[in-house]
């Protein structure tokens, strides 16, 4: 089974935002933005840009009917700059006009007064300044301090993290059409279709039935769509609402890049402590993340942080304390692993520098503590661990020892080559950590010639969410998946969702998609059954597009069956809810049972260093990965090799420069460096764990969107064993670890 969509997709027929027909009268939006990172906004000059061809208006905050204000968790980010700017790139103002073009030459004509103001970029300093989103969380698990004084080892040390731009293809961007009675529908590349609607309704003031959000597809969003659309589409709704015309604004991708926030950089200190036979004992870490300007998500990413502190790891006793730090950057968001990735790479770091201090491999250590059955997260969770078994069937396929012994080999014989072997154990908690965001809705209808209609609230983002939950309603009714069709993801016929995040898309909805289908075949069946004298339901089921009876093949079919239950005045359609049971947390004492399963996989990265130039190949990475029971391997095996590589790349060459000023320096694909088809691996083998655990996944196949992600981190520390092997060092840990930093290591 295929993704549903690629036929279209690679016949460009595929429909985004901008192949959206233009309704007549269309203006075109365009933001000036803020040359300065800080300072107070004296005032913002507008005449000429309104005096310019084909302008139609400038818009700035004074002008909004509703609330100048779109954050979502913190009220603390206007859309529009109305007394201060905060980083460099916030919206100041918004030209509409009868063009892009036009638009864009508008808008470099207004200026700002602007006052300047400190600018901080450091999220060390704007801790100790005691600047906050909100207030510091902690987990805490067993009596650290008694248990650091048991330890026979302790290291302590520091990590850097930068950020990662998201780099989807499809940039930001909204198109807004006025309906009547002061109505708006809202076509919006976004991966939260409500969080856009409240955001549009905040700041016109509407109510959330006077507003529609549709989204067909995306092209990518790795998180970066979560939150960060809802600007644009206020931006673009404001405008039809002040004019009473269509306006529509797809971001240039410099735009994108520069007014839009990352993965969070974090900067954090770390102690370990382990006995004699290397068992760790003890873990503190401290994280400072690099919010930006705004909360944004960064309060759900800090938390997440702190829930995959341990990652795949048993620790009796954890205190790890995390800030959110506010600074003058685009708002930093969603990525995909939304803050676990920074907080496994920290504990990989601290087991990274004990190895090295006591001259073991890391391996031996991160074998010794792999979590078991029965034991506690350190937010209370008791694990139910596949993390050992993935462990041993990956060296029992891939034989960890003798891919390192075939490395050590190369190093003796070569000398301006070395390379490096990791291991990198993940453990991935799959649900919102915000308990009422798991729930989800599917509208269903089978229509009288037997086709169907599914309509959820998930986004189509590449990641193949459409094909898993039409393969689901194809399951339930045992029809061809071209019988088929997932329809656009609207807020008028899926109210109130959440967004398309945390991998738990295709499970919320598509349990949504099953419960609804279920409640169709249920009445279905009892239709059948006098129609094929069975007596019962029991026994009959519905295969291969005809209703079976014990197993054998009747000679009523599907089309029949449908038509004679509407003649039968039968409801061949149904709402259904779903909402995942048993999960729960409370941050009064940071304990709960947060999520719905974990994903567990083990990966050994290999690479080759060149050690005159300081660049570097991935000869591969090689995993055990939980699946669960896949429903669909050519999609999920797509998302582990996408999620290795974006990984990678985030690891390796992705780095973000900001300057001093609060300026991106990396601002373009010319300055920030991505994976191509020459820096992937050489060779990605995915090996399906074997298990037949029960898990609360659609049909027992588990999420994969996120977990492939973190294997990248292998990658990292491989590229600082071969330097190791070059050279007796101990490197900074420092990400990305670019080729720069890598030549600068190897000769330092």
């Amino acid at each position: 089974m295929k993704n549903i969509d690629s036929h279209s997709h690679v016949r460009g027929e595929s429909v985004y935002l901008d192949d959206i027909p233009l309704v007549e009268g269309t203006l075109f939006a365009c933001v000036f933005d803020s040359p300065i990172a800080h300072g107070k906004l004296i005032g913002v000059d507008t005449t000429e840009a309104e005096k310019s061809e084909g302008v139609h208006r400038v818009i700035l905050a004074t002008d909004l009917i509703g609330e100048n204000q779109i954050g979502g968790i913190v009220p603390d980010e206007p859309l529009l700059a109305e007394s201060e700017v905060h980083f460099q790139g916030m919206p100041i103002a918004v030209v509409l006009a009868e063009s892009e073009e036009l638009g864009r030459k508008a808008a470099k004509k207004i200026t700002a007064e602007i006052e300047p103001l400190p600018i901080v970029t450091d999220p060390r300093i704007a801790a100790a300044n005691g600047d906050l989103i909100v207030p510091p969380k902690k987990f805490m698990l067993g009596d650290l301090n008694t248990a650091f004084g048991t330890c026979e080892y302790v290291f302590e040390g520091r990590t850097e993290q930068n950020g990662q731009e998201h780099l989807y293809i499809e940039t930001q961007g909204a198109y807004s059409v006025p309906t009547e009675n002061s109505g708006l529908r809202v076509y919006s590349s976004t991966q939260g279709p409500t969080a856009v609607q409240r955001a549009v309704c905040r700041v016109t003031g509407l109510p959330m039935h006077q507003v529609e959000i549709d989204v067909q597809r995306l092209g990518g969003g790795f998180g970066g769509k979560e939150d960060q659309a809802n600007a644009w589409a206020a931006i673009c709704a404001v405008g039809t609402q002040l004019t009473k015309r269509p306006v529509k604004y797809a971001l240039h991708r410099m735009e994108d890049m520069r007014m839009t926030g990352k993965r969070h950089p974090y900067s954090s200190d770390y102690k370990i402590g382990l006995d004699k036979d290397l068992k760790i004992l003890a873990y503190e870490a401290t994280f400072y993340q690099n919010a930006g300007a705004s909360a944004d998500l960064s309060p759900p990413v800090l938390e997440r942080t702190l829930f995959h502190c341990s990652n795949s790891y048993f620790i009796p006793n954890v205190t790890a304390t995390a800030y959110s730090c506010r600074t003058n950057l685009p708002p930093n968001t969603a990525f995909r692993g939304f803050g676990g990735p920074q907080g496994m790479f920290v504990i990989e770091s601290a087991i990274a520098k004990a190895a090295e201090e006591l001259g073991v491999p890391a391996s031996e250590i991160q074998r010794r503590n792999l979590i078991d059955n029965g034991d506690e997260f350190p937010y209370g969770q008791i694990a139910e661990s596949d993390a050992i078994t993935s462990w041993e069937q990956g060296d029992a396929k891939f034989d960890f020892a003798a891919l390192q012994i075939e490395a050590d080999d190369f190093n003796a014989g070569s000398k301006y080559f070395k390379k490096g072997v990791a291991m990198i154990p993940v453990c991935f908690g799959i649900s919102f950590t915000k308990t009422p965001m798991n729930q989800a809705h599917s509208l269903v209808h089978v229509y009288t010639d037997g086709s169907v209609a599914v309509s959820t609230g998930a986004v189509e983002m590449g990641q193949g969410v459409n094909t898993k939950i039409a393969q689901v309603a194809a399951k339930v009714f045992g029809v061809p998946i071209e019988a088929v069709k997932v329809h656009t993801t609207n807020t008028l016929r899926i109210a109130n969702t959440s967004p398309t995040a945390a991998s738990a898309a295709a499970d919320l909805n598509g349990r949504a998609t099953q419960s609804a289908c279920e409640a169709i075949r249920n009445r279905l069946l009892d239709v059948a059954v006098p129609l094929i004298e069975a007596g019962t339901p029991e026994g009959v089921t519905l295969t291969d597009g005809y209703v079976h009876l014990h197993g054998v093949r009747t000679s009523l079919d599907w089309a029949t069956l449908i038509m004679t239950a509407h003649l039968e005045r039968v409801n061949l359609s149904e709402h259904a809810h779903y909402a995942t049971p048993g999960i729960n947390f409370d941050w009064t004492i940071a304990k709960g049972h947060p999520f719905a399963y974990h994903v567990y996989g083990t990966a050994v990265v290999g690479v080759t260093v060149d050690c005159l130039r300081g660049r570097y190949e991935v000869d591969y990475v090689k995993c055990c990965h939980d699946f669960g029971m896949s429903m669909n391997s050519a999609v999920d095996n797509g998302q582990i090799e996408g999620g290795i590589v974006q990984g990678i790349g985030w690891m390796t060459m992705e780095e973000v420069v900001y300057d001093a000023e609060g300026k991106l320096r990396s601002n373009a694909l010319s300055t920030y460096k991505v994976p191509d088809i020459h820096s992937i691996p050489k060779e990605i083998a995915i090996l399906p764990l074997e298990t037949d655990r029960e898990n609360l996944a659609v049909f027992n196949s588990k999420a994969v969107g996120e977990p492939p992600l973190m294997y990248g981190i292998g990658a990292y520390f491989a590229i600082r064993n071969a330097i190791k092997a070059f050279r007796n060092c101990s490197p900074e840990i420092d990400a990305p670890f670019t080729p720069e930093k890598v030549l600068m290591n190897l000769y330092s």
